[in-house]
Formats: structure tokens, C-alpha cells, sequence
């Protein structure tokens, strides 16, 4: 049993009001969502493409739309009222959506099999490349050289890609356009389909007699180094883009971007989250008991902080604005947090272990602890002696 057909202005999200504007708002968000290029190997998505484009195919054209809203899905089956016996998509203008939705998501350079191909200026791809950086130089940014091997206009050709004194010609295969059409037979009827054209790339000209320099590319592989300003505060894991220092574009598009991204070294002492710093700082048991100043290290240098007396292990202290700068806003800063961890010693002399007894029994622990002890004995003597 065929599976049943949902209601195509249901598919588009439309009512049945909706003018020929709204249903084509509606079908290019769907397609820009479900289309195959998008969704790699998802079949779902494919068959939710499939059938956005039926619906579009039918509610775009007035006349089947007028056969659909009479008769149904029935209008276009075979023998159906409508007389169609079946349909297919060429009535329907899919070129210009594809072309603003690839125009969008690739920077109106990429060329659909399901629309039609642009042979007016592209810019070029975008490179990636990544630096390491040390800690500090995140904290408060640097200047960084980063060699790539770049593409720049053939000097001998001028970028066409031709011998020179000739020049390109009219590719015979799609007559200029760059793209070829073909009709194939889907589940749900004829689909007229838009494919790059093969012998010339999309382009729509080919080259005979390429120049012997760029061997018809029209670019030539240079390396160069690139200066890259990082900004203090970045992240590891951030990328800095710099404009037009990627691949070339075609038919006189723009350079595309430098993507560079930014890996940060782990720093013995310091830990970041977001824009604030973490650290431990080992203080002494006299320091702890009596307080006293220590030398805390920050990524400003060291600075002075006074331990109150009494002071317990894993005490939290906060040093204000000793963070990392904001990205946006140099002058505002995080704060460096710092644990105190109080520092038992496991090596002493026999002068500092008779001092460290003196000070347990002045302290009032040990007789503390044997008070305890003989208290306990009492109560375990007056138990035994009640069950007797």
C-alpha cells in the first residue's frame, strides 16, 4: 500500500491563502534546511527535500495549483481528474532559490546540482592554518609571523590560464552557461536537474593552448609570511581572521579569508576559565598559624599578600583585576584566584621536633587528647560494671 501524501500547503507550513511570495519564503527555508548537499547521507532530510520541492512545484505553478486545490493529490495521478498523469518540476523556478541559498552559505561561489550555476564574480576559499602561542602571549597578545604557500595571479597570462596571444574560448559542451540540464525519472515523476558542466568546470570557457607557467590555473604557488596581530585575551582554541589573504577568486570575486587558529601552551603554574586565573600557592605552617606576609605570582609578576593568622588549608583569596583582559575591552580584566595550601613539614631536626612538642602541649592538644582517652576509659569501666 503507497504511503499516503500529506497536504502540500501542510508540507510548506502555508495557508491556502498564501500568495505566490509567502510559499516561496516558505519552500526556500525548507530547502535550505533539508537540501542533500547539506545533508550528506542523511535520508531523512533527503525525503523531506523531495517532497518541499513537490509542494513547491505544485503550489508555484497557478494552474496546478488551481488543478490541486479542485481535485488533490489526485489531479496528478494517473488518470486522475485533472488529466495531468503525473507531473514533473520544470514549471517551477528553483534556480534563483538555490542561487541565494548556496549564494549564502558559500559565499555566492558554489555551484548546486539542484539550481543553476553563477558565472559572475566568486570569491575564493578560505585557508585555515593554526600558531602556538605561550601563555602570557594569550594573556597579552603578540605579534606572530606564519609562513604559508599562497596563489597569486600568473604574471604571464594575467589570470586567464592562456598562452599568451590567445585567449579563451566558448566551451561547445553547455554553449557558456557552465552548467548542464538533464531529465531522470524519480518515484514521484520527472525531474529536470542542473549539473555543473564537466568539460569546463561551471565556468562556461575552455582553454586550448594553456599558459606554459600556471599550465592554465592563471595562479602561481608562492610562500610568503603573513603577520598576525593576536589580540589579548584570546582563547585557546580561537581563530583570528584575516581578510582576503586566502585562495583567489574566480571571475574577478575577492581573495577569500586567512583562518589562523590559536594554540595555547599549558602553563606550569596558572590555569585560565574564561577570563579568570586559577593558582596554588604553598604556605608554611608557621606562616599559617602566625601569618605573615608571601610572594604570590601572577602574570603581572609577583606581588605581596599577608596570611591572616590562623589561616586553614584550601583558603580561597581573590586578587582583583589580575586576570585576563577582556577581547573586547582591553581595560577590563578578570581576577586570579589563589588557594593557600598549608605546607606540613615531613623532614625536621631534633631541636625543631622538641619545639613542635613544646608547642603541642601549650597548645593544650596533647592533654586535651589524653583527657579524652582517660574520660573514654571511665565510661567503658562504668558499662562493664552496670551489666555485673
Amino acid at each position: 500500500m503507497a504511503e499516503q501524501k500529506r497536504d502540500y500547503y501542510e508540507v510548506l507550513g502555508v495557508d491556502k491563502n498564501a500568495d505566490e511570495a509567502a510559499i516561496k519564503k516558505a519552500y526556500r527555508v525548507l530547502a535550505k534546511k533539508y537540501h542533500p548537499d547539506m545533508n550528506p547521507g542523511d535520508k531523512e532530510a533527503e525525503k523531506k527535500f523531495k517532497e518541499a520541492s513537490e509542494a513547491y512545484a505544485i503550489l508555484s505553478d497557478p494552474e496546478k495549483r488551481r488543478q490541486y486545490d479542485q481535485f488533490g493529490h489526485s489531479a496528478f495521478e494517473q488518470g486522475g481528474a485533472g488529466g495531468f498523469g503525473g507531473f514533473d518540476f520544470s514549471g517551477a523556478d528553483f534556480g534563483d532559490i538555490f542561487g541565494d541559498i548556496f549564494g549564502d552559505l558559500f559565499g555566492g561561489g558554489r555551484r548546486s546540482s539542484y539550481g543553476r550555476a553563477n558565472n559572475g564574480p566568486m570569491k575564493g576559499a578560505n585557508i585555515r592554518a593554526s600558531i602556538r602561542i605561550s601563555f602570557e602571549e594569550a594573556v597579552f597578545g603578540c605579534e606572530k609571523e606564519l609562513e604559508l604557500t599562497l596563489k597569486d595571479e600568473c604574471k604571464t597570462c594575467h589570470g586567464t590560464g592562456a598562452k599568451p596571444g590567445t585567449s579563451k574560448k566558448t566551451c561547445p559542451k553547455c554553449g557558456g552557461k557552465g552548467q548542464v540540464v538533464f531529465t531522470r525519472q524519480e518515484f514521484f515523476g520527472m525531474v529536470r536537474n542542473v549539473q555543473t558542466c564537466p568539460d569546463c568546470g561551471g565556468t562556461g570557457q575552455i582553454i586550448e593552448d594553456k599558459c606554459p607557467d600556471c599550465h592554465g590555473t592563471g595562479y602561481i604557488a608562492n610562500r610568503k609570511t603573513i603577520q598576525v596581530t593576536v589580540p589579548a585575551g584570546i582563547d585557546n582554541g580561537q581563530s583570528i581572521r584575516i581578510r582576503e589573504k586566502g585562495e583567489p577568486g574566480t571571475n574577478g570575486g575577492p581573495r577569500g579569508d586567512l583562518l589562523v587558529e590559536v594554540l595555547v601552551q599549558r602553563h606550569p603554574i596558572f590555569q585560565r576559565q574564561d577570563y579568570n586565573i586559577f593558582s596554588t600557592v604553598p604556605v608554611s605552617f608557621a606562616i599559617a598559624a602566625l601569618g605573615g606576609d608571601i610572594a604570590v605570582d601572577t602574570v603581572d609578576g609577583k606581588v605581596i599578600y599577608t596570611v591572616k593568622p590562623g589561616t586553614q588549608t584550601d583558603t580561597r583569596v581573590r586578587l582583583k583585576g589580575k586576570g585576563v583582559p577582556s577581547l573586547r575591552n582591553k581595560a577590563v580584566r578578570g581576577d586570579h584566584y589563589f588557594t593557600l595550601v598549608v605546607q606540613v613539614p615531613d623532614k625536621l631536626s631534633k631541636e625543631a621536633k622538641e619545639a613542635l612538642k613544646k608547642f603541642d602541649e601549650l597548645s593544650g592538644d596533647t592533654l586535651n587528647a589524653a583527657k579524652a582517652v582517660e574520660e573514654s576509659s571511665e565510661k567503658e569501666k562504668k558499662k562493664k560494671g552496670f551489666f555485673k
